[in-house]
């Protein structure tokens, strides 16, 4: 096994609260059903968030190539409001995303892993959403944005790209997300896969795997 010299990070969900809860919120504040807004995600994402066989709107907004104005008008005409309102698509993923909190836990086990002289990399799916990058530079050797990139998780190239960009083989990185398919794809390059489910549960498998203190 190769020595492990870089830890990459997905930004929603591992950085941040989780997603859900930011979804949930904003279904909540909208008025709109969160299970009927789930069912349309499952339909547009077919049976596996990772099949590329079928083009959907999510896929094609996380790789840049579907405007945010034109994703928001497919998404707002899907859904409806309890009481049967059309809901406002102008805004929609900057309200939708607008539960997010930082996990302070999570950024400081970055911080931990670069003042060890890891090299750190940040590589999120995004939709079109803007990123509180203030500290980033300090933070990260390199950031991968899939939008930026015109590629998304779980392709195997966008985790070949953030190895090479922090500088390292893929079997010397460990990839921590909160989605299942996404940690797949990184094992399937050869990293080593981190999923996340709780800070307590990640920082614990981190600190087993480089046996550094990633927290104090």
């Amino acid at each position: 096994m190769a020595e492990l010299r870089g830890l990459i990070v997905d930004w929603g969900g591992v950085l941040t609260s989780p997603l859900q809860d930011s979804m949930m919120s904003w279904c909540d504040a909208d008025g709109i059903d969160y299970v009927e807004f789930r069912r349309v995600m499952r339909e547009w994402l077919g049976p596996s968030y990772d099949d590329d066989a079928a083009r959907n709107p999510v896929h094609a907004l996380e790789r840049g190539e579907l405007e945010v104005p034109d994703f928001e008008h497919q998404l707002a005409g899907r859904l409806r409001t309890h009481d049967g309102r059309g809901v406002e698509s102008d805004g929609l993923l900057t309200r939708m995303f607008a539960g997010f909190e930082p996990q302070p836990s999570m950024v400081a086990a970055v911080r931990h892993a670069k003042a060890a002289g890891l090299r750190t990399g940040l590589l999120s799916n995004s939709w079109g959403n803007t990123y509180p990058r203030e500290g980033w530079t300090e933070l990260f050797d390199a950031v991968v944005i899939s939008g930026e990139v015109q590629l998304r998780k779980p392709e195997p190239e966008i985790y070949l790209l953030t190895a090479a960009e922090i500088g390292l083989e893929p079997a010397e990185c460990v990839f921590v997300d909160d989605l299942m398919p996404n940690v797949r794809g990184a094992a399937a390059v050869g990293m080593v896969g981190v999923h996340h489910v709780t800070p307590q549960e990640t920082l614990d498998e981190l600190e087993a795997l480089f046996g550094h203190p990633f927290r104090g």
